[in-house]
Parts: structure tokens; sequence; C-alpha cells
């Protein structure tokens, strides 16, 4: 009997060994991906919008061809930070007629590593991203090339619930767009949204899922905000990967023409 607990014993023992171990190269790695971040950030900043005490908000801003006054549209990161695929969208809707601001939410951070992404999303606090995007708004407003009447935000994944939270507690935004972001149902609250709601999802996801989406549509319908919803079938999470992607067609294709039929719709 001894022999067998002392058996069970240095099993658990090498099991918290190797989980120690785990968490420690995990820790390392995230550590190690941190200190080259900044440097790919810094290689897509091309605006420094002045911001709260003195300090700026780094941002790549697409502009169309002419003087204006275009809508604009705040654009939003996935969890990853401010990467080249932002920046490409941001162009494509430029080309479009619009004044992109792809703002770096997490201020000089961006990866391409998963645990890295999960830290940045957990730990970046949501007071500091809405207040970072308070400046952001009032720069777009005050640029001649930009009818402050009509600016949009929305965003990917982590920027698309970023997006929707900016929306509750800025009243002059023109409209909302929600790429499989986090979700909010209760009608109390989605109430207060200031113009309509563009969402997207994909009927393979679970964050959120889709019987999220629903209840997210069923507080909007409650709440009397006009919007219009979509699941894509046959995708899951974050599936409007890159621009590669929308011109490839299929959801990716068909979910970057909706945007941009929407944009049209609520700006002009």
């Amino acid at each position: 009997m001894r022999r067998f607990k002392k058996i069970v014993l240095s099993g658990v023992l090498a099991v918290l060994g190797l989980l120690v171990l785990l968490v420690v190269l995990l820790a390392g790695s995230v550590a190690v991906d941190a200190l080259a971040g900044g440097g790919r950030v810094a290689a897509l900043i091309n605006t420094s919008i002045p911001g709260p005490e003195g300090r700026t908000v780094g941002a790549y801003v697409a502009r169309p061809a002419g003087e204006g006054p275009f809508p604009a549209v705040i654009m939003l990161h996935e969890f990853w930070g401010l990467k080249a695929e932002i920046v490409e969208k941001a162009e494509a809707l430029a080309a479009e007629g619009y004044v992109v601001v792809a703002p770096d939410l997490y201020r000089g951070q961006t990866t391409a590593w998963l645990p890295r992404a999960i830290y940045l999303a957990v730990t970046v606090a949501e007071p500091q991203v809405l207040g970072d995007l308070d400046p952001v708004f009032a720069w777009l407003q005050e640029q001649s090339a930009v009818d402050p009447q009509r600016i949009v935000v929305m965003g990917f994944c982590y920027g698309g619930g970023k997006a929707l939270q900016y929306s509750l507690k800025n009243p002059n935004l023109a409209g909302t767009g929600v790429f499989y972001g986090a979700l909010e149902s209760d009608p109390a609250l989605l109430s207060r949204l200031p113009g309509p709601l563009l969402g997207v999802f994909g009927a393979e996801d679970q964050a959120p899922s889709p019987e999220r989406v629903a209840a997210f549509q069923a507080g909007l319908e409650a709440a009397g905000v006009e919007h219009e919803v979509k699941i894509y079938e046959g995708v899951g999470h974050a599936f409007v990967t890159d621009m590669a992607a929308v011109r490839r067609g299929g959801p990716p294709g068909e979910a970057w023409q909706q945007l941009v039929g929407w944009l049209q719709r609520v700006t002009r």
C-alpha cells in the first residue's frame, strides 16, 4: 500500500512539475513576444492623435482621393492588436469613399502569438480602450475632409465588442458595425445605441454562439434599434480574415459587401 501511495505521489508531483514548467514557459514566451510588439505597431502607424493627459493615440489613417467632406469609419482591430490585415481593410474602405481610422487600442503592442493575444485582451482595461476612442472621434470631427455627422464605429472580434460598448456611450455616432464581437442583450442598454447597427456572425462560432446572437437580435428588436443582423452558414469565428479572403468570395466576400452596402445606406 505504501509503495502504491509513493507511486501516486510521485505521479502527482511529476504532473505538478510539468504544469509549473508549462506556466513558466508560457509566461516567458509572452514576455519575449512583448519585446517585439512595439516595433511591429510603429511600422503600421502613420498618425498620432492628441489624447488625454498629454499622450497620443497611434493610428493608421486611410483617406480617399478628393477633398470631401467624406463619411468616416473608426475601425477597431481584433484581439491580436493592430496588424497589416486591418490596414488592408482600412485602405479598402477608403477606396469606397471613407476616411478610415484604425487606432492602436493596445498602446504599442501587437502579436501573432495566441497566449499573448489573450493576455492583452484580458489585461488592457476597457475604460482605457473606450477612453482612447474619445480623442479619435473628436479628431475626426475636426478634420475638414470629414462630415462630423457621418462617423461610424465598427470592429472585428475583440474590436466588434469594443465598438458596441463605445456606441453605448457616444450618442453622436451615425452607426455601429459588429463583426462577431462580445454582445449585449438587455433592451434597456441597447436602446442607447445612437444609430443603425450591423451584425455579422458565423453559424459555427461559439464566441458568440448563434443562440447568443439570437438573444442580441431580440434585444435590439425590443429596444427599437434599427438593425441588420446576418449569420453566415459554414463559417466560424473571425472568418473575414483579410482582403485576399474577401476577394476570393464566399462568406468573407459576401460579408464585406454587406458592410459596404450598409455603410452606404447609413452614411449617405
